[in-house]
C-alpha cells in the first residue's frame, strides 16, 4: 500500500512544483525546456510534426485519433534530448576503461555518435574509420561465418517499421532466422498468447473503446506513470460513465491522484481515475481470474450464445475449475473468495468491458499463461469483436508492435507468417532468394549460444544487452567471445564498451526524424502512422537506420543490389505492401498525417477466421504456486515458454 500524493503541500502548491514525488510534470517541463534550449525550434518541430518515439500510443504531432486537444506526455518530452544532442567529441572514446565508470545517463550526455568507430582487441579505445572500412570489416566477418553462427538484435524504441523490415531481411537473406526484438524481454507473451487463443497477436480493439465502456479493467500496469498520456483516456472514460478497476500487487500513486497537464482543473487538483482495486499477489493473476470464472459459472453469468457460436474448450475449462478449490485459489491469488466473487458481480453486470494489461503480466515466468487467462475472462462474456469491448496490451516502446509485425522475430516472417517450410517457400519466391525454414534463436538463447562460443557475428541496432538482461556478468562473458560485434546506434551505451574476441564496431545512425523520406511506425492499437523527415539537425556522417543494413547487404552478397534496391523509405514501403497482406496500403503513406489501422477499429467482428474451425479457444490454466523456473539464462529472463515455442 502507498500513501496518497494528495497532501496539503501539493494542494497549496500544485502542478508538481513542490511537495510531490510523482507526478511533477510542470517542474519536469521546465527541465526539458532548459536541456533543449540550444535547439528549441527543432525540438518544437519534432513535437508538432513527428510521430511520437516514446511509448506505443503514438500520437501524431500533438494530436491523436481519439480525443480533441493537445496530446503530449513526459515520456515523449524526456526523449527530446536524444534528438537534439550535438555530436560527441570522439576523443572521449579513446579510453574505454574511463567510460565504463559512467552510468547510462552520463554516457548519453556525451553526445551523438558522429563517425564509424572501431576498437580492436587490446586497444585502449576506439579509433575513427571510414564507412567503406566499416563495411569491409563487416563483409569479411559475414563471409567467414556460418549462417547459424550469426545473431541480429533490435531495440523496440525509436526505430521505424522500414528499419525493422530491412534489418530482418538482411538476416534472412544471409541464411539465418536468428533475429529478435527487445520485446522478447517484455511483450512476446502477448503475441503468443493472443495468437494462440484468438488468431492474431495484437490488440483486439481501439483506444476509443476505453471511452464509454461499462468496465475498464487494468491488469499489471501503472498506466498513469508508465504511459501517462492514457490518463486523458481514463479521464474521459470516467466522464462517459465507465468504471475503472485496477488489479495489481501494488496500489500505485497514479490512479489515486493524477493530473492531465492540458486540462486546467485536473492539472491543478489532480484526478482520481480508479473506482475499485483488487490487490492480487505477485504471480496470482491466473488464480484470481480462475476464481472469477468459477464465480461467473456458479452465478450463470456466461454469454452462452457467444460461447456456443464462437468458441471451443469451455467444458474442459469448467472441469478444471471444479477441481480447483477456493482455498487453493485464495492462497495463490492473495485475495479472498468474497473479493473474487465481488469482481465477478461487477463484471457479470457489465454489458461491455475492455481489459488492459502491461508488463506486470507479461514480463513474468508465466507471461503467456497470464495473457491466456485474460482472454478466458473476455471470452466468457463475449467481450471480443464488439464496440467498447476488447483486449488491449499496452506496449512500452514505440516499435514493439511494428517490429514484430515486420518480421524482427526468430519464428515469425514479416506479416505474421510463421517460420515453416511453406512460408519459407513463399518468401523465397517473393525475394527471389532462398530463405531458411528453421526458426531462429531468441535473444536470450543467442546469449547462451555466444557463451558456448557458437555465435561469431552479432549485430545490434540500439538496445543494451548488458543492462537489460538479468545477469550482466553472464552477458559480459558471452559477448566478449564473439569475434566481431557491431553496434548501430545514435549514442553510447554500456554494451558497446564490453570487450570482443577481435573487434567492436560502432555505426552512427540518424534518428527517425532525420532519415531520408520519413518513415512509419505502428501503435498498440494497430495504427500505422507516417512521420515526416524533419529538416535541420544532422550529425557528422550518421546514416539513416534503414540504409546501413541495406548497404551491408549490397556489399556482402553477390545479389545484394537486387535484394536491397532501396533508395528511400518509400521503396521499402512498396515492397512491404507486396509481401505483408496485413500492411496493404502502407505504400500510400507518404505525407504528414497519413495513417491506416490494419484490421479496422475492431478485430473479430466477423468471427475468428484465423483459428481452426473459426473458433477462439478457452485454455485450461493451473494457477502457479510460485515455483522456481527451470534453470538456464533464458529462464532467468522469464522466457522459458517451451509450450509456446518461445
Amino acid at each position: 500500500m502507498v500513501k496518497s500524493t494528495d497532501t496539503w503541500v501539493s494542494r497549496l502548491i500544485p502542478l508538481g512544483l513542490i511537495g510531490q514525488t510523482k507526478p511533477r510534470y510542470y517542474r519536469e517541463i521546465f527541465e526539458v525546456l532548459w536541456e533543449n534550449k540550444s535547439e528549441l525550434s527543432y525540438a518544437w518541430n519534432i513535437l508538432s510534426h513527428g510521430v511520437c518515439d516514446g511509448c506505443s500510443l503514438g500520437p501524431s504531432g500533438l494530436r491523436d485519433d481519439t480525443l480533441d486537444g493537445v496530446h503530449l506526455c513526459m515520456t515523449r518530452l524526456n526523449l527530446l534530448r536524444l534528438n537534439t544532442l550535438g555530436a560527441l567529441d570522439i576523443s572521449a572514446l579513446g579510453d574505454v576503461q574511463r567510460l565504463r565508470n559512467f552510468d547510462q545517463e552520463k554516457l548519453r550526455s556525451l553526445g551523438r555518435l558522429p563517425y564509424p568507430m572501431l576498437r580492436r582487441k587490446n586497444d585502449k579505445g576506439f579509433a575513427r574509420i571510414s564507412w567503406e572500412e566499416a563495411f569491409g570489416s563487416i563483409a569479411k566477418s559475414i563471409r567467414g561465418t556460418a549462417p547459424g553462427a550469426m545473431g541480429f538484435f533490435a531495440t523496440g524504441r525509436g526505430l521505424t517499421n522500414e528499419v525493422y523490415y530491412v534489418f530482418q531481411k538482411l538476416a534472412r537473406a544471409l541464411g539465418t532466422n536468428n533475429v529478435d526484438l527487445c520485446s522478447r524481454l517484455c511483450h512476446a507473451p502477448s503475441v503468443c498468447g493472443l495468437k494462440n487463443k484468438l488468431g492474431l497477436g495484437a490488440a483486439t480493439c481501439s483506444l476509443s473503446d476505453f471511452i464509454g465502456t461499462d468496465l475498464l479493467v487494468l491488469f499489471g500496469t501503472d498506466l498513469a506513470n508508465n504511459q501517462p498520456v492514457t490518463t486523458k483516456y481514463m479521464h474521459f472514460a470516467k466522464k462517459a460513465g465507465s468504471k475503472i478497476i485496477v488489479v495489481s500487487p501494488m496500489r500505485e500513486h497514479g490512479p489515486e491522484r493524477y493530473g492531465v497537464p492540458s486540462m486546467i482543473l485536473s492539472a491543478l487538483f489532480g484526478t482520481k481515475s480508479m473506482d475499485d482495486f483488487f490487490q492480487a499477489r505477485v504471480g496470482g493473476d491466473i488464480a484470481f481470474v480462475n476464481g472469477v470464472l468459477k464465480a461467473l459459472i456458479a452465478a450463470n453469468q456466461l454469454d452462452r450464445n457467444f460461447i456456443a457460436k464462437h468458441t471451443s474448450g469451455l467444458p474442459k475449462l469448467k472441469e478444471s475449475l471444479e477441481q480447483q478449490s477456493w482455498e487453493i485459489l485464495e492462497q495463490r491469488s492473495g485475495l479472498s473468495r468474497a473479493e473474487m466473487e465481488r469482481f465477478a458481480r461487477l463484471y457479470g453486470s457489465a454489458k461491455t468491458a475492455v481489459f488492459v494489461y502491461g508488463m506486470g503480466l507479461t514480463q513474468n515466468e508465466f507471461g503467456v499463461e497470464n495473457v491466456e487467462a485474460i482472454v478466458n475472462l473476455a471470452l466468457a462474456r463475449g467481450m471480443v469483436g464488439r464496440e467498447k469491448c476488447g483486449i488491449m496490451p499496452i506496449r512500452g516502446d514505440s516499435g514493439v508492435q511494428g517490429g514484430g509485425e515486420c518480421g524482427s522475430e526468430p519464428d515469425i516472417f514479416p506479416g505474421g507468417f510463421s517460420v515453416n517450410e511453406e512460408n519459407a517457400r513463399r518468401f523465397s519466391n517473393l525475394w527471389r532468394h532462398p530463405v531458411s525454414s528453421v526458426p531462429g534463436l531468441t535473444v536470450p538463447h543467442m546469449i547462451e549460444a555466444a557463451h558456448r562460443g557458437e555465435i561469431k557475428f552479432l549485430y545490434s541496432i540500439g538496445g543494451n544487452l548488458f543492462e537489460t538482461m538479468p545477469d550482466g556478468n553472464y552477458v559480459t562473458e558471452s559477448i566478449a567471445g564473439v569475434p566481431l560485434r557491431v553496434h548501430q546506434d545514435i549514442v553510447l551505451n554500456a554494451s558497446m564498451l564490453l570487450d570482443a574476441e577481435e573487434a567492436v564496431l560502432l555505426l552512427p545512425a540518424q534518428t527517425r526524424y532525420e532519415q531520408r523520406g520519413g518513415g512509419v511506425s505502428t501503435s498498440t492499437e494497430r495504427r500505422i502512422r507516417f512521420t515526416p523527415e524533419i529538416p535541420g539537425h544532422r550529425i557528422g556522417e550518421a546514416r539513416p537506420e534503414w540504409e546501413i543494413p541495406a548497404l551491408i547487404g549490397r556489399k556482402t552478397m553477390s545479389n545484394g543490389e537486387l535484394l536491397f534496391p532501396f533508395d528511400d523509405t518509400q521503396s521499402i514501403r512498396e515492397e512491404m505492401a507486396r509481401v505483408m497482406p496485413m500492411y496493404q496500403g502502407i505504400d500510400k503513406l507518404a505525407r504528414e498525417g497519413d495513417q491506416l489501422q490494419w484490421g479496422g477499429p475492431c478485430l473479430y467482428k466477423d468471427g475468428f477466421t484465423n483459428m481452426p474451425n473459426q473458433r477462439a479457444r478457452f485454455t485450461v490454466l493451473e494457477p502457479p504456486d510460485r515455483g522456481t523456473a527451470p534453470g538456464g539464462f533464458a529462464s532467468q529472463c522469464g522466457l522459458d515458454f517451451r509450450r509456446a515455442g518461445l
